[in-house]
């Protein structure tokens, strides 16, 4: 069969799929990279839901609507289901959507293993989402599953795992056909320094995936061979050690972080340029300080581990390392305000999520290196104060960072403009919400709130309703991106060839090399 047969989800017979099938055969990258986005956008919403239970328990003193157990289950959902089905997916939907097109080539390397990556995940899904309903309900050792904890639940623990292990090998596909399509299949011209940044960071991305699952895969065997087959990696009566298990879980952790962050950087990496109508600054230094991260975000693993009881020298050389990653990021912030500087700005909502994430992302990062500092750490460990440094991270992070790709690529996925003003409300619902939710968390973790608490010490009252409050003014926000998204699909102003206007004529921009600038069919490779 040739290419153009299957990159297009052609049958044998060269005839089209259509309806449902269409959907569960397609070979096309754009067809999956749309499939990635529903799916997280729903686990999204999942996840969401779950938060909005925390939240709702922890709106006053005292046990409200849920027991601790049940709570606990909540939190660990919570935290496996927004990693693992809502951005990381997400992440390589953009990577399907974008990647082919920014480097001309006629589609993903290896379009049929595209297909299974992505259909390895609804079943993931539907097992970590079962795991409230079977016996014992869900997991509650936290969504980083702590040994001894973990080798002590029900068989909610075993779904997780389960499901675990499906999502790491979709990630792991993923990532081969990523590596696979950027050094192999780029345009002739098209060399490693002229490609768009977002290709690069999801080309280290990938390398750092294929590096970490296997290790993440590895730890959760070994808790399910302690849990049913007599093993004693972590049951220290046997021998074992259940710290070990953290080194293995956090020597993929770290790295997991980075995963979640660096495509982010990518898409702002796109847009600041756009919006402030000039080239990127420092294109090479930012393509060197995204690889720097992510060889150093292999080195820094036991930061989250200072309270273990680790000798000295092993503490201080982790926070050393710690602070070192710090020096990229900046770099990285330097540059895009360097972009900024002096440009002809506009602030479209793309534009404004792209300076909210660098805004708000920055605050995570200070309250990262707070924690980096091995005495500080010991206090604040598993206090509310790391929830909020995470939360800065991942929400206003990578998730500010795929609102700002969404509103920004829209036009081009669905020939259609989004209402900007829908736009512009959810950017500022959500950024006013989300540090109303996220803000005081800081006040109470350095007060000692702990983590992973259904009730709590009148003291922490009015941080906690402050808080609970912004999370259902957050969630309900991201309605409005829903709204907006189905009425871009549906139809509206057509969008023109170049949607953001200024910015056309420079080099920096996705290219679109002769023979695949078309949406159509891919010309037949023989």
């Amino acid at each position: 069969m040739d290419a153009a047969h299957v990159h297009n989800g052609h049958g044998a017979h060269g005839h089209r799929n259509t309806g449902l099938m269409r959907w569960v055969t397609t070979t096309n990258h754009k067809d999956i990279g749309t499939l990635y986005l529903v799916f997280s956008l729903t686990m999204f919403f999942i996840g969401g839901l779950l938060a909005l239970g925390i939240r709702a328990e922890l709106f006053q003193p005292g046990l409200q609507f849920w027991q601790p157990e049940f709570f606990n289950q909540l939190t660990t959902m919570h935290g496996l289901i927004m990693v693992f089905g809502a951005i990381m997916p997400a992440f390589v939907g953009f990577a399907n959507w974008q990647i082919p097109m920014m480097i001309g080539a006629p589609d993903m390397a290896f379009a049929r293993m595209n297909n299974w990556s992505f259909w390895l995940l609804p079943p993931a899904a539907l097992l970590l989402v079962a795991s409230f309903f079977v016996p014992g309900g869900a997991t509650a050792a936290g969504w980083t599953l702590y040994a001894p904890l973990s080798t002590q639940m029900g068989p909610g623990m075993d779904l997780a795992i389960f499901a675990l292990h499906i999502m790491g090998a979709s990630s792991i596909m993923g990532s081969i056909n990523i590596i696979t399509t950027i050094l192999n299949m780029r345009a002739p011209g098209m060399t490693l320094m002229k490609m768009p940044l977002f290709v690069w960071t999801w080309l280290i991305t990938a390398y750092l995936l294929i590096a970490v699952m296997p290790v993440l895969a590895g730890a959760i065997t070994m808790l399910l061979t302690d849990r049913h087959f007599g093993t004693n990696f972590f049951n220290a009566a046997g021998g074992g050690d259940p710290v070990l298990f953290q080194h293995i879980f956090w020597f993929f952790g770290h790295p997991e972080v980075y995963i979640m962050i660096l495509p982010g950087f990518g898409i702002v990496s796109q847009i600041v340029p756009t919006f402030s109508r000039k080239p990127l600054f420092g294109y090479s230094s930012m393509v060197y300080a995204t690889a720097s991260i992510a060889i150093l975000s292999f080195i820094v693993w036991a930061h989250h581990m200072f309270t273990v009881g680790m000798p000295a020298a092993t503490q201080l050389f982790f926070m050393y390392a710690t602070m070192l990653i710090a020096v990229p990021t900046g770099v990285k912030v330097f540059n895009w305000i360097a972009t900024m500087w002096k440009g002809s700005l506009t602030f479209e909502t793309p534009m404004l999520f792209a300076c909210g994430f660098i805004f708000v992302f920055s605050i995570g990062g200070f309250t990262g290196l707070v924690l980096a500092i091995t005495p500080v750490d010991i206090q604040l460990q598993d206090t509310y104060y790391v929830v909020a440094h995470f939360h800065y991270v991942l929400v206003a992070g990578s998730l500010f960072a795929l609102f700002a790709g969404a509103y920004y690529w829209l036009p081009k996925w669905t020939g259609h403009l989004y209402d900007e003003r829908l736009g512009k409300w959810h950017f500022w619902l959500s950024m006013i919400f989300f540090n109303v939710t996220f803000f005081p968390m800081h006040f109470a973790g350095l007060a000692g709130m702990p983590r992973r608490v259904p009730d709590y010490a009148l003291q922490f009252a009015d941080f906690n309703m402050i808080s609970s409050i912004g999370a259902f003014g957050f969630g309900l926000a991201q309605l409005i991106f829903v709204y907006a998204i189905v009425k871009c699909v549906r139809g509206g102003e057509k969008a023109k060839d170049k949607t953001w206007e200024g910015a056309e004529g420079l080099e920096w921009q996705v290219p679109s090399p002769a023979p695949y600038h078309t949406w159509e069919t891919p010309p037949v490779i023989r």
